[in-house]
């Protein structure tokens, strides 16, 4: 009789678990080899994403640069003069801002990256580059649709070397526009990434 009650009481009873030897790594490496993994991945990611950054100002500079240079130096005589037209005044003044800025930029990353050290927090940084990038976009943008009419009406009539100096002057300032919009959206990313707590 008790042999059936001390068989009920053995059921009711959990089986006992086995614990893993404290010198058994076999559980413990996937956790191990996957933490670092994502963080090697992390890393790389992110050092994509500074260099490309510095990719795009680069790119941002010399279209500038070369907007800059092509319509300050598109002075022909008479009418075929940027200085007489405003909206060539305009994308000269935007080419000149652009070049500044990417130029800062370009230097500053080349200098955070061949040190290590940041000029600023990170923070501030991503904030500070999402909005400048945006800002000169923009200008770079409104400065070249400003100039595309009165080339058009000008080739209508006088296709010479001064609407085709224009019109290289307008071009490289989209491509600046499409450098420094990639940029913005890298520097948003960057900005999005970080924890505020």
């Amino acid at each position: 009789m008790t042999d059936t009650k001390s068989d009920k009481v053995t059921d009711a009873l959990p089986a006992p678990t086995t614990t893993p030897a404290a010198g058994d790594g076999k559980s413990q490496t996937p956790e191990i080899s996957t933490g670092v993994s994502n963080i090697v991945r992390r890393w790389k990611r992110e050092d994509l994403v500074k260099r490309g950054s510095l990719v795009l100002h680069g790119f941002g500079l010399v279209f500038s640069l070369i907007a800059f240079i092509v319509m300050a130096s598109n002075t022909h005589g008479d009418w075929k003069d940027f200085d007489r037209y405003e909206e060539y005044r305009y994308v000269l003044a935007v080419a000149i801002l652009c070049t500044l800025y990417t130029g800062l930029q370009f230097l500053r990353q080349i200098h955070e990256l061949s040190t290590g050290k940041e000029s600023f927090s990170q923070q501030k940084l991503a904030l500070l580059s999402f909005i400048s990038d945006q800002v000169v976009a923009y200008l770079l943008l409104s400065a070249a649709s400003s100039a595309v009419p009165l080339t058009n009406r000008m080739r209508e009539n006088n296709d010479n070397i001064f609407t085709d100096s224009s019109v290289a002057a307008i071009s490289m300032e989209f491509f600046a526009f499409f450098a420094l919009a990639v940029s913005a959206l890298i520097s948003g990313y960057k900005l999005s990434n970080k924890s505020y707590i």
